[in-house]
């Protein structure tokens, strides 16, 4: 028993003695320093180590550890700490069920019910590397990230971050939660300091009743404010928005898209497709470029207008209209136009178009200078042609045309087809009367001649084309040609023009 005991004496001398020449050191770098404070001290030789029964406090650097017991190697300079550790390091604090610490290398390794807090986070994990040179801690099995003043919250399975920049690295079905945010991604970078993070990888965002998808991008998560890119969606009540590429800033109530964009507005009944999409809420006005299109959709029918430049507004009283210029298509079932500019009233039902418009509805053809076109939802009622109107009528698949030309003109539609034509100032008609006869087995078509008649005014009652009757305000000056003895020089109005190839034949706007 005196051996045992004077042993014990002698390797507590000794360690003493060391930790003097340590302390005589402490300007190197890479040192540990014992504080006092252990109630037993042992050396074991064969492992060349101090077994340290606690509390055990330990300093390095400026960072202190506290454990309830260690082990301490003092020629490598590790210590193993056991029970209730705690490690202090300028603004952190670490705290875990063990610990492997390398003076030398200043790395430190946790387990079990690791916890990491500073002024502002929290971090439990189950294991956890930390650089004291680096100022980086690392966890790979999981953990938790959580506010220490709000509820903000992150789950990752695997987690790098930096105390001193408050950046975090997040890998592996990353979740953060923050009041109504919530956000899952594979790879995110969150910064403390702006409130922004950044994520690499299918992405999930819902905010209050909106929805954000994208493959990459960032977001304030304190503003609303980001970018989304690759397929970027977002989802909120009344409006759905895509692009390749979108800003979003609700704050400024602006977004902006790019590439393949669309923007839905449910309360309008409106889509707007284009290579660019900006939409300001507060200027209440969108701008859509490169093969720009908005669609209205009605339960009857989609009326769509393509051109290269869209704008849309909405005035103070809460009227909304579509501006479209160069390049301007129009498509419905029932009607297609082409012009060099258009202007589409919401409120009114209007389509105005400008600078020489083609319209198009079944067999006829109609133009003017402009032209103002009526619609009840986007059932066509009648189209105001102003400044040298002309419609013409498509016979016998082209080999004749029935003609009504003047200064202007109003057409009427009934079902959606050319019913009336009332033409005012210089009216001047071309058409070619039919006979029908019924035979026992089919009804025959047979034409009577060519009638070519001038008006101040007149009224042409149609069906499909066909001239049904016509009506004249004044004394016409008429001829009538019987089919074999037609003057050529008069078969056709002035400046008659027939223009399929140019009629649109489709939606016009990309799906």
């Amino acid at each position: 028993m005196k051996l045992k005991r004077y042993i014990r004496i002698y390797f507590l001398c000794t360690f003493f003695i060391f930790i003097n020449e340590n302390l005589k050191s402490q300007n190197e770098p890479d040192l540990l320093e014992l504080i006092e404070g252990a109630t037993m001290i042992e050396y074991h030789a064969k492992k060349k180590a101090h077994r340290l029964i606690g509390p055990v406090n330990f300093k390095y650097k400026g960072s202190v550890m506290y454990c309830d017991s260690a082990h301490f190697f003092d020629k490598e300079q590790i210590v193993i700490a056991y029970g209730q550790v705690q490690l202090d390091s300028k603004d952190i604090n670490l705290f875990c069920d063990s610990l492997l610490f390398r003076g030398k290398t200043r790395f430190a390794k946790l387990w079990g019910n690791v916890r990491v807090r500073d002024m502002e986070y929290k971090i439990s994990t189950d294991s956890m590397d930390y650089d004291l040179r680096a100022r980086k801690g690392v966890y790979r099995r999981n953990g938790i990230i959580e506010s220490i003043s709000s509820n903000e919250r992150l789950t990752s399975k695997v987690g790098y971050f930096y105390p001193e920049s408050k950046d975090f690295f997040f890998s592996g079905n990353v979740k953060y939660r923050k009041d109504d945010l919530n956000m899952q991604t594979d790879t995110l970078q969150f910064s403390y300091g702006s409130q922004i993070a950044r994520f690499f990888g299918p992405t999930k965002i819902v905010k209050g009743k909106s929805e954000f998808y994208c493959k990459k991008g960032w977001y304030n998560v304190q503003s609303g404010a980001g970018v989304l890119i690759g397929n970027a969606e977002v989802y909120e009540d009344q409006r759905i928005i895509k692009g390749d590429t979108l800003e979003y800033d609700p704050i400024l109530k602006q977004f902006k898209a790019r590439g393949n964009s669309y923007f839905e507005d449910k309360n309008q009944h409106l889509v707007f497709q284009g290579e660019k999409i900006i939409n300001d809420d507060q200027a209440k006005i969108s701008t859509i470029t490169g093969g720009a299109c908005v669609k209205r959709i009605e339960k009857g029918d989609t009326l769509f207008v393509h051109s290269d430049t869209l704008i849309s507004i909405t005035d103070s009283l809460g009227k909304q209209f579509t501006q479209g210029y160069r390049n301007v298509k129009v498509y419905n079932r029932e009607i297609q136009a082409i012009s060099d500019s258009v202007t589409f009233s919401e409120t009114l039902n209007q389509l105005f178009l400008f600078n020489n418009p083609i319209v198009w509805s079944e067999n006829a053809e109609l133009k003017g200078k402009k032209m103002i076109v009526y619609f009840k939802d986007t059932v066509l009622q009648k189209i105001e042609i102003f400044e040298n109107s002309s419609a013409l009528m498509e016979l016998d698949s082209g080999k004749y045309y029935n003609q009504l030309s003047g200064r202007d003109m109003v057409a009427e539609f009934e079902n959606q087809k050319l019913h009336a034509a009332h033409v005012y100032g210089n009216a001047w008609t071309i058409f070619f009367p039919q006979e029908e006869k019924n035979t026992d087995t089919s009804l025959i078509i047979k034409r009577k001649g060519m009638n070519r008649l001038y008006a101040g005014d007149l009224r042409l009652d149609l069906d499909s084309g066909e001239v049904k009757g016509v009506s004249y305000i004044d004394k016409p000056d008429g001829k009538f040609y019987p089919m074999d003895k037609i003057n050529k020089e008069e078969q056709f109005i002035k400046g008659f023009s027939w223009n399929p190839a140019m009629r649109p034949r489709d939606s016009i706007c990309e799906e």
